[in-house]
């Protein structure tokens, strides 16, 4: 399967070389036997031809879905004239730009930072899950996505996050607002030092703490490939 990531974020500056970017990070997610191309949209870098691709991922970005960024607008644009039956997976921004592109809206949440391994309670599972009630995965976000889309339904969520997981009737859509790329060692190293005296202490030794508990990211990992099979195999996203 021919694969476009388009990249949206990278890790921060202090981490730089320590780490591999998003878009490196998913494609090793997804495992072997995909061909991958990374685009770095956040630096203006678009697939020249988007229709030669089988399927598309949005990463992470620190950026927000509402920010007046030029690229940001070009992303939405383009979310919209992708090929509705052809995958897209979308990954915390990558969600939250998504629903915007799709008629939800996204906000910067008064709850403040989800950070940490968080733990979302799964609705409804689709037929490229499995049959487990929760899932627990690394999440560090402020901005969440508010009012669903139109033809989206929530598969699952928390009291923090109640649209943790959106799945799309009406394209072969879905997206998450955690991280199954993270590894835990990643995820440590990005919260212990995230935006001095922008994080309480208490709430940064909480998530830092929470993270010794498993994490399902590579099960995750095993919903986005059943996910990406033949449409005529798995039907749209719900």
């Amino acid at each position: 399967m021919k694969i476009a990531i388009l990249e949206a974020g990278t890790p921060p500056e202090r981490l730089a070389g320590r780490y591999p970017g998003y878009g490196r990070m998913t494609a090793d997610r997804l495992g072997s036997g995909h061909d991958v191309s990374v685009f770095r949209v956040n630096r203006d870098e678009w697939p020249t031809d988007p229709d030669t691709f089988d399927a598309t991922l949005v990463t992470g970005s620190p950026a927000g879905a509402y920010d007046p960024l030029p690229w940001i607008g070009t992303l939405i644009a383009s979310l919209r004239d992708l090929d509705p039956d052809k995958p897209l997976v979308g990954i915390c921004f990558g969600h939250q730009v998504m629903a915007a592109a799709f008629g939800g809206r996204v906000e910067k949440s008064p709850k403040g930072w989800g950070i940490g391994l968080h733990t979302y309670d799964i609705h409804r599972a689709a037929d490229w899950m499995d049959g487990e009630p929760r899932v627990a995965v690394p999440a560090i976000h402020q901005d969440q996505v508010v009012e669903a889309p139109p033809g989206s339904r929530t598969l699952a969520g928390s009291a923090f996050t109640p649209h943790g997981i959106l799945a799309y009737s009406n394209r072969r859509a879905f997206s998450v607002q955690f991280h199954p790329e993270f590894t835990t060692d990643y995820a440590r190293a990005l919260i212990a030092g995230h935006r001095p005296g922008d994080l309480d202490a208490a709430v940064r030794a909480r998530a830092l703490a929470s993270l010794d508990a498993p994490n399902d990211g590579a099960r995750v990992g095993g919903w986005i490939r059943r996910f990406l099979r033949d449409p005529a195999e798995q039907g749209r996203g719900v």
